[in-house]
């Protein structure tokens, strides 16, 4: 029948274990929202061990046992009880949550689509106490310091939902992956998985000691990297550099994957803020954008990111899942995460590996490279470096050539190819080039004693069929392609000259007007002086019409409609200075791609080691402007294995 045909109903309060049971509809989606619940509950007690045992993937049993400080027995009852808790008392505490749970809902929504039972005990207790959910009978048990919470046949009171279930194996992932996100931003907590009596994954627990007098927080940054090797794999850690930034209110540490390690898919991207995992489209479009010139194709990149803010800077009680969060301002999270990414990515790894060689003492030498820091150990900007990473802001001073091998005039390398005519991209990209290299004019630092095959990309050899480079580094073989590298220098070259100026606006003859909706019309006046500090004016016709009256120059010649709707979609959500930069960075790689030195152009063994130590102090010159490798080493042991040498 309608609902509209049936008779109408007197208005009544529902049922209590009705309530809990559409509540649980929200919170427990399946074993793993159980699991995740349960595991923000031990952690917020303390506990630095915990263990899951699962039966049929979660469905017929799960138990998470923990050793933080356990539940009083007069509170246990209480604990069962909707919107019941010892995480928050007051407003003033829901809009600083500094704990995993808060809301004190779980517990009851769990209880009551399931057989719930709960054994705690404390430090000033004699015994345990079990409590039966269903029956609040409360009896002392045997049990060390801890808690261990039971819930057995998930969904028996709500046979519907348990259809809906997927099978065991899929079910098991799905807590796997759930116990796995709080493993990767607690190192110094121990995990381990059973299921069906078999262990299936274990984490031990890495030490952070605060008697030893050493840093925290850099004992803290190493547990995390061992904790994101034992969970996502060695290879993660090559595969990704160091992040660690600050700005104002927000810092980001973490690790972010080089454009090597991209993936088809986005599963191993976890985003962290202040401890909590979350889903949010800040962050991810942040991180997205900091790799938009190095990526090919539509390939994902991995990254594991931990923002920490002020917790009242941002709420978390926006989902009941506690998976999104809303901040209050964010464009400088945004700002912060995509500046973090791009700092870490900027450096050039060759550059990385040779430092870390170094530190290591695996390459011979006379001196000591020059990483842009003073004798102290800081760089110029007065932060301290890591021997083991160059600062995200480093530059390396120019690299002088051995004897017999000085580079007179890189200026060589950016003239075109003898033609009648040029294209006009061509003609702007060398209106840029980039000024002439005199070796004998640079700095000499301790460079001059060490040999050519301790620089990072080693010294030119050959060229092969005019479209690659070869050198030898202390490694082995370095395969370089030479147009695509080239690409790239003169990219960031003619970046940074722009960016050197302030955005300047080129009215439009003819105002450019378009239909708006309201939102756009909204952030538009809303944001008038942030659109002029990128170049854009754009005026209020009517309550649905805008229009373009100004646009950046570098623009001038593109679509103004669908710009500044770019912008005002990204300005209403995001830092919309993006938006900008990701159209005239489209124009200058286009420029540059034209004005890049072309295959099949013979380079004298001069200019190849020109090319090289460009290279060496280029940022992002691992990869050209479409996210191709530029360069590829081969080491003395594989290529030892080609020839089958040494079996």
């Amino acid at each position: 029948m309608h609902p509209a045909t049936q008779p109408p109903r007197a208005i009544r309060e529902l049922p209590d274990e009705l309530i809990s049971q559409i509540a649980a509809g929200e919170v427990v989606e399946r074993p793993a929202s159980v699991v995740r619940e349960l595991v923000d509950n031990a952690l917020d007690a303390g506990a630095t061990q915990i263990t899951l045992r699962l039966l049929a993937g979660g469905v017929r049993l799960i138990s998470v046992e923990d050793n933080g400080v356990g539940i009083p027995a007069s509170e246990l009852p209480v604990a069962l009880k909707r919107h019941a808790t010892s995480k928050i008392t007051s407003l003033t505490e829901l809009e600083s949550v500094g704990t995993m749970g808060f809301r004190g809902e779980a517990l009851a929504a769990i209880q009551s689509v399931s057989e719930l039972s709960v054994l705690s005990r404390t430090a000033a207790q004699d015994n345990a106490m079990l409590l039966d959910g269903r029956s609040g009978e409360l009896q002392p048990a045997a049990r060390a310091q801890g808690t261990t919470v039971e819930v057995k046949e998930l969904f028996y009171s709500t046979p519907a939902r348990r259809k809906f279930l997927k099978t065991d194996n899929t079910e098991l992932a799905h807590c796997v992956e759930a116990v796995r996100r709080h493993a990767l931003t607690r190192p110094e907590v121990g995990f381990a998985i059973w299921h069906e009596g078999k262990l299936v994954e274990q984490w031990r627990a890495q030490t952070i000691d605060a008697a030893s007098g050493e840093d925290l927080n850099k004992q803290y940054l190493a547990a995390l990297d061992r904790r994101l090797a034992d969970v996502l794999g060695d290879d993660f850690l090559e595969n990704s550099v160091a992040v660690h930034y600050q700005s104002g209110n927000v810092s980001v540490v973490g690790r972010a994957g080089i454009p090597d390690a991209a993936r088809s898919r986005a599963d191993h991207q976890f985003a962290y803020v202040n401890g909590r995992y979350v889903r949010d489209k800040v962050i991810t479009h942040a991180a997205r954008s900091a790799y938009e010139d190095v990526l090919h194709g539509h390939r994902q990149p991995i990254y594991a990111l931990y923002v920490e803010i002020n917790p009242t800077r941002v709420d978390v009680n926006v989902h009941p899942t506690k998976i999104e969060v809303r901040f209050r301002d964010g464009r400088e999270v945004h700002q912060a995460v995509r500046h973090a990414v791009e700092n870490a990515l900027a450096v050039p790894r060759a550059n990385m590996l040779m430092a870390h060689a170094l530190q290591n003492h695996e390459l011979p030498m006379a001196g000591t490279l020059g990483m842009g820091a003073g004798a102290d150990g800081t760089s110029a900007s007065g932060v301290a470096t890591s021997p083991t990473r160059p600062n995200a802001n480093w530059q390396q001073a120019p690299m002088p050539l051995a004897a017999g091998t000085r580079v007179s005039d890189m200026s060589a390398l950016w003239q075109p190819s003898p033609r009648t005519s040029l294209p006009a991209e061509e003609h702007a990209a060398q209106s840029f080039a980039p000024t002439a290299f005199n070796a004998t004019n640079a700095p000499t630092p301790s460079l001059q004693d060490v040999s050519p095959e301790t620089w990072p990309l080693g010294k030119a050899i050959a060229q092969l069929h005019g479209v690659y480079i070869l050198a030898e580094n202390a490694q082995g073989l370095v395969l370089v392609d030479m147009h695509a590298a080239h690409e790239r220098i003169v990219y960031e070259q003619l970046k940074t000259q722009i960016d050197a100026q302030r955005i300047s606006s080129q009215p439009l003859l003819i105002p450019a007007t378009f239909p708006a909706t309201a939102q756009e019309v909204a952030t538009a006046e809303a944001c008038a002086e942030a659109l002029q500090e990128l170049g854009l004016e754009i005026s209020t016709l009517s309550s649905k019409t805008l229009a373009v009256r100004a646009v950046p120059s570098t623009l001038a010649q593109g679509d103004a409609v669908a710009l500044a709707r770019s912008v005002l979609a990204e300005l209403s959500q995001h830092d919309a200075s993006t938006v900008v930069q990701r159209a005239r960075n489209e124009l200058l790689a286009t420029m540059a791609c034209h004005g890049a030195v072309r295959a099949n152009r013979k380079l004298t063994v001069d200019e190849m080691n020109g090319l090289l130590r460009q290279m060496e102090v280029t940022e992002r010159s691992d990869q050209c402007n479409h996210g191709r490798p530029t360069w590829r080493q081969l080491t003395m042991r594989e290529l030892d294995a080609l020839f089958l040498r040494g079996r």
